[in-house]
Order: C-alpha cells, then structure tokens, then sequence
C-alpha cells in the first residue's frame, strides 16, 4: 500500500496527523540515547514494535526522505532490523559510542564541507580574475 493512500475510513486530517507523528518518531531514531531509553524499557522485544519499524522503513524512500532533518535515523531504521543491534542498545555505553561516532561523522563532515566551499570559492575568483585581466589587455 501507497504510503499516501487514505487508509479505511482516514480522513485527511487523520492522514496528516499520522504523517507527522511517523516523521516524529523516525528523526527521535536518529538519537541513540533515545534508542537506549527505548532498549531499556523492553520496546525492542515487542513483536509489534518490531513490525513497526519495519513497516518505517518506507521513510527511505525519496519522496519521504526529503522531509526528514535527520538523515542518519534511515542508518538506524536499517540497523534496528537487526536484533543484536537492538539487544546492544541496551547497554547505555553502546548508545554513547554512537553518539560519538555521529558526532565525528559530522565534524569531519563540515570540515570537508567547508574546505570544499572555500575551494570552489577560490576557484570562482580565479576564473573572474583571469576573465578581467583577459578584457583588460583587449583579447
């Protein structure tokens, strides 16, 4: 089923609520302390919780995707398929690892990031300032 189809008797505001309580809960994915809070409070060993998370994985999807803020919760929609990841979030030093390491994914990621930007600046200006000494001397 089309993610975006009425289910039975839903009406559009239904459908939109629906909508954004899923997208709400995808993003909190992303945080591994929420996902630790979960695993200790047993969410993980519940069937339907588990069916759950499989049904949200339509959020990887493009036309989906595009809504979310944070990209890494489809890293963890995937992840959470596997049980011994789950069962390791139990464990609050596994949840702090990950933080980490999302953390330095994204200081290294702005770090490239920038320098691109300031290279492609850098490469712009030279390109001006080739063009104007180019009409200056009248070629």
């Amino acid at each position: 089923m089309d993610r975006k189809e009425k289910r039975f008797g839903e009406t559009d505001e239904q459908q939109r609520t629906r909508f954004q309580i899923e997208l709400e809960l995808v993003q909190c994915l992303a945080n591994p302390k929420y996902l630790n809070f979960l695993a200790q409070r047993n969410s993980f060993k519940d069937p339907n919780f588990i069916n759950y998370l499989k049904y949200l994985q339509y959020w990887k999807e493009p036309r989906y995707a595009k809504f979310l803020k944070y990209p890494q919760c489809l890293h963890m929609i995937e992840l959470l398929q596997y049980e011994h990841f789950r069962k390791e979030l139990v464990n609050s030093q596994y949840a702090k690892f990950i933080d980490d390491q999302q953390l330095l994914h994204w200081q290294q990621y702005q770090r490239k990031r920038n320098a691109l930007i300031q290279e492609q600046a850098e490469k712009t200006q030279t390109q001006k300032d080739g063009k104007q000494v180019s009409l200056q001397s009248g070629t």
